[in-house]
């Protein structure tokens, strides 16, 4: 099997305070898998997918990651970014004065209309939002389409989108997860959730659960998902979307 993503003993230290944030992460995803990362708020989950882009408040203290077969230890931000990896924040953009075009047009200036059209009408936004102003006018659900339209105009191979589900207000979350299936479809891409929503389960191939800066379990969605019903006493949430093998 081909993965897009491998880590082996992946381990994190603050650089500002002399604490290791993760502690030797191992898994894998996938070519177009969806992967979740599951934990508890604390656990090191933002902590992972900022570490991933190589972000400088997280310093690597151990193991190896690596990117379509390629060791990316030693690479920056925008090497990394280059490379195919992208990241979605978990707020989404807001800047007075800037249009929805302009925002869409910073990653490839060379971007046509039809091609910001296209990337609009798969977060199911129509092209005229291209001159709206990207402000507070904008409902947190619009701002996080716009931003997810400006990550699929990058065509990266893995998206790592930060509790993207905590900020949405009107997107129904069975919407937003069939934007995901077709976000990978349309740019075949692998996505990398970091979520604790029971309702991931209704896209995600495999899951990771992450407790105190460690794996706990990695494997099929309902398995680890079962696991965090067990650790957190979610069972009653769980059983809504029988996505925990505990609560069959």
């Amino acid at each position: 099997m081909k993965y897009i993503l491998r880590l082996n003993d992946f381990s994190i230290d603050s650089s500002e305070y002399n604490i290791k944030l993760l502690k030797n992460i191992n898994f894998s995803i996938g070519e177009k898998e969806i992967h979740c990362v599951l934990g508890k708020n604390g656990c090191g989950k933002s902590t992972l997918a900022y570490a991933l882009m190589g972000l400088e408040r997280y310093r690597q203290s151990g193991g190896r990651i690596f990117l379509m077969g390629k060791l990316i230890n030693s690479k920056k931000t925008y090497e990394r970014a280059k490379l195919g990896m992208t990241l979605a924040f978990q707020e989404p953009a807001r800047f007075e004065g800037l249009t929805v075009r302009d925002f869409l047009l910073a990653g490839n200036p060379k971007l046509i209309d039809e091609e910001l059209k296209k990337a609009l009408k798969l977060v199911d936004l129509s092209d005229t939002f291209l001159d709206r102003s990207l402000d507070e006018k904008l409902s947190g659900g619009e701002r996080k389409r716009i931003e997810i339209a400006s990550v699929i105009l990058m065509k990266p191979k893995l998206i790592i989108m930060d509790e993207p589900d905590a900020s949405l207000d009107i997107i129904v979350y069975n919407e937003f997860y069939d934007l995901l299936l077709k976000i990978r479809e349309d740019i075949g891409c692998s996505i990398l959730l970091i979520t604790h929503r029971e309702e991931a389960g209704l896209v995600a191939d495999k899951a990771t659960l992450i407790d105190n800066g460690e794996v706990v379990k990695s494997g099929k969605f309902r398995e680890v998902m079962g696991e965090y019903c067990n650790r957190m006493g979610r069972r009653a949430a769980c059983m809504r979307t029988k996505n925990c093998t505990k609560c069959e």
